[in-house]
C-alpha cells in the first residue's frame, strides 16, 4: 500500500516487522547492550507502537515490532544509529537473521473479565 493507505477498516495501515534471529557464540554481551539501546532508539520514534523479542529453546529469538505507518516505519529502518547498528549485528552479533515486513490487515483482542 502507499504512504498513509487505509487499511480494511478505513484507519491508516500499521506496519508489523517480525525479525528473527541466532546469535553468534560469545556475542550475547555486546549484543544486549546494542538491542537495549535500540528499542529505547525504537521507542522515542513518532509512530511507535509496540516491540517484544521472544526466545526459543532452540536459541532463536524473534523480535516482533509495530509502527503506525509505512513512513514512520522507514524512518525507524533509514535512521543512522539503528543502520550502524544493522552494520554491526551483520559484522559481529548474528550468525542468521531474516526479516519479514507486514502490513496489519485485521486486528482481534480478547481479554478475560479476571484475567491480567
Amino acid at each position: 500500500m502507499a504512504d498513509g493507505a487505509a487499511g480494511p477498516d478505513g484507519g491508516e495501515t500499521a506496519v508489523v516487522t517480525v525479525f528473527r534471529s541466532r546469535l553468534r557464540p560469545g556475542a550475547e554481551d555486546e549484543y544486549h547492550r546494542t538491542a537495549q539501546r535500540m528499542l529505547a532508539l525504537a521507542r522515542a520514534m513518532p509512530g511507535f507502537v509496540d516491540a517484544k523479542t521472544f526466545g526459543a529453546e532452540d536459541g532463536e529469538r524473534v523480535t516482533v515490532v509495530t509502527f503506525a505507518s509505512w513512513p514512520e516505519h522507514r524512518a525507524w529502518r533509514d535512521h543512522p544509529e539503528h543502520r550502524v547498528a544493522q552494520r554491526q549485528g551483520r559484522a559481529r552479533f548474528y550468525a542468521s537473521y531474516d526479516i519479514t515486513v507486514c502490513e496489519r490487515v485485521a486486528e482481534h483482542r480478547f481479554a478475560a473479565p479476571d484475567g491480567p
